[in-house]
């Protein structure tokens, strides 16, 4: 069965700019990739708005072939494996047999003779994390904490790949762990040099 954190974003800020706010999430289970996916971008809040934030606890796993093919988005769970292979009818992604050797990990395999594919994770329908460029016999491995990145940033929308130059410059990790329900405040922000930096908090958590 399917859970969500009902999420929601509240401006009181002081920002004068009209930024645009990130949330992400990082794939644990690649410690060796320093980017992450604009899972949701929040577009010019006035001051007071609110933007509602579905988080479910479950996500969805996509494949695309070297012929720009897409398959459908099939529903994970911890400790699932797919496997991308060729049937009579093309390349097809489909759940395995054999299991994960991680249970807290879910993978996708490329099992195709030959041409590379990219694995994609969705949650709430938008992308939440990539993994390019993935050679027959070798695998995507994706593992997400409960836990969101949240900053202020310009010109990404989602979907874009965020830098590790970017990623750098957000600093503040939001567990949701126990959570039901919370408003995450904005604050700081301003015209001069001495305002405060912007900032993020949870509110009227349940």
């Amino acid at each position: 069965m399917s859970n969500s954190i009902k999420l929601n974003f509240v401006n009181k800020s002081n920002d004068v700019n009209n930024s645009s706010i990130v949330i992400f999430q990082k794939n644990v289970a690649d410690s060796f990739d320093d980017t992450a996916t604009a899972w949701k971008v929040i577009r010019n809040p006035g001051y007071m708005d609110s933007h509602p934030i579905n988080y479910s606890t479950d996500f969805q796993v996509a494949a695309s072939d070297s012929y720009g093919n897409h398959t459908p988005t099939l529903t994970s769970n911890y400790g699932d494996a797919f496997e991308m292979t060729n049937s009579s009818s093309g390349n097809i992604l489909q759940k395995s047999s054999n299991p994960t050797v991680n249970p807290d990990e879910v993978e996708v395999r490329n099992n195709l003779i030959t041409g590379a594919i990219d694995a994609n994770c969705y949650k709430d329908g938008k992308l939440l994390a990539t993994k390019r460029g993935i050679a027959p016999a070798q695998k995507a491995i994706f593992k997400f904490t409960p836990s969101i990145y949240i900053g202020v940033v310009s010109q990404i929308v989602e979907g874009d790949i965020i830098n590790s130059a970017i990623i750098s410059q957000i600093n503040t990790e939001i567990s949701l762990f126990g959570i039901n329900s919370a408003d995450i405040v904005m604050t700081g922000g301003g015209p001069n040099a001495s305002s405060e930096p912007f900032s993020f908090n949870l509110e009227n958590v349940r």
